[in-house]
This record gives C-alpha cells, sequence and structure tokens, in this order.
C-alpha cells in the first residue's frame, strides 16, 4: 500500500498518540493504517508498508483483535489472512471504551468494594482515609453506572447529546459550573 504525506503523518501521529494513551507505537500505527486502507490487508503488506518486523505486525495484529478493533477477512483467491479495521469512530470509540472498562475500571471496583469491606472492621485506618476510599469506589460506581446507561443510547440520540455540550444544563435547571 502506497501512504500518500497525509496518510503517513495520520499514522505516524496515530503511533504517538497511541504511546501516550498506553498503547505500543507499532499496535497503534497499524490500526491507523488498516483504519485509513481502502481495503483489506495481509501481514505482509502491513510490514512492508510501515517498515516493521513481521512478527511485531503478527503480535500487534493478535493485541487489536482481541481489543476487537480489527478483524480477519478473507480474499477470494488468497488463502492468507487479510485485517480489517471497524470503520466508524463512533463504533471504534464504544469498543474502547468498553474494552478499557473491563481491562482497568472493573478490577478497581472490585479492589475498592473489597477495601471498603475490610475497612469497616479496621480500627488501624483513620476514618477520613476509609472516607476518601469510599468516595472513590462511589464515584466510579456513578461513572459506571452512568457509563451503562449512556451505551445503550442510539448512536443518533448520543450524537445529539453530545452535541448539546453544556446547553443540557439548561434542561434540568442547572448552571454550567465553572472549573478553577
Amino acid at each position: 500500500m502506497k501512504l500518500t504525506p497525509v496518510m503517513q503523518k495520520y499514522v505516524l501521529h496515530w503511533g504517538e498518540m497511541g504511546t501516550r494513551w498506553g498503547v505500543n507505537r507499532t499496535v497503534a500505527q497499524i490500526h491507523a493504517l488498516l483504519y485509513l486502507s481502502p481495503q483489506a490487508l495481509h501481514a505482509e503488506a502491513i510490514a512492508h508498508t510501515l517498515g516493521v518486523a513481521r512478527s511485531n505486525v503478527s503480535t500487534s495484529l493478535k493485541e487489536l483483535q482481541s481489543w476487537r478493533l480489527v478483524k480477519v477477512v478473507h480474499v477470494m483467491g488468497d488463502r492468507r489472512d487479510h485485517f480489517e479495521s471497524l470503520r466508524d469512530p463512533w463504533d471504534m470509540f464504544l469498543v474502547i471504551v468498553e474494552g478499557r472498562k473491563q481491562r482497568e475500571i472493573d478490577p478497581t471496583l472490585t479492589m475498592l468494594r473489597a477495601c471498603v469491606l475490610e475497612s469497616e472492621g479496621d480500627t488501624e485506618t483513620p476514618p477520613e482515609i476509609k472516607q476518601r476510599i469510599s468516595d472513590v469506589l462511589e464515584f466510579l460506581e456513578t461513572l459506571t453506572g452512568w457509563y451503562e446507561q449512556m451505551r445503550d443510547i442510539p448512536k443518533p440520540g448520543m450524537i445529539k447529546l453530545m452535541k448539546m455540550g453544556a446547553r443540557v444544563t439548561k434542561i434540568i435547571n442547572l448552571k454550567p459550573a465553572r472549573r478553577q
């Protein structure tokens, strides 16, 4: 696949952002390449286009598949696996958020719940520390409860809601908070 300068810029930047999001640079670059590609690509084409080792491509594709951002497709007359990315940015966003929730938030909730239960009989931990842990648990439970309601809103409704921004505060009679 031939990358134009604009495509190269996109792929390189996506790789850089991936490192900031805690994702391997090559994984993010492969995702960007597959997102931009008009057709599914096989691993050798990906390795050649990005100038990375074939083994690195295989490992990266497995990670992208585990995130459900990339899937295997078959091309008539070619026995190799080809790969394509989700095309809709909203779908990608929702898949990533759900994956991060499962990998990061859910285990944290489990740990916080255990800490709160354990702290009930704990006389060593000061009450204000117990309260701080409980506050974080309440915050994350509220956040995940909101997320679970929002993810069920059809995409057109979600887009409309997001575009409303702070105007939604008028509907529920709140004044927007001013950040310091």
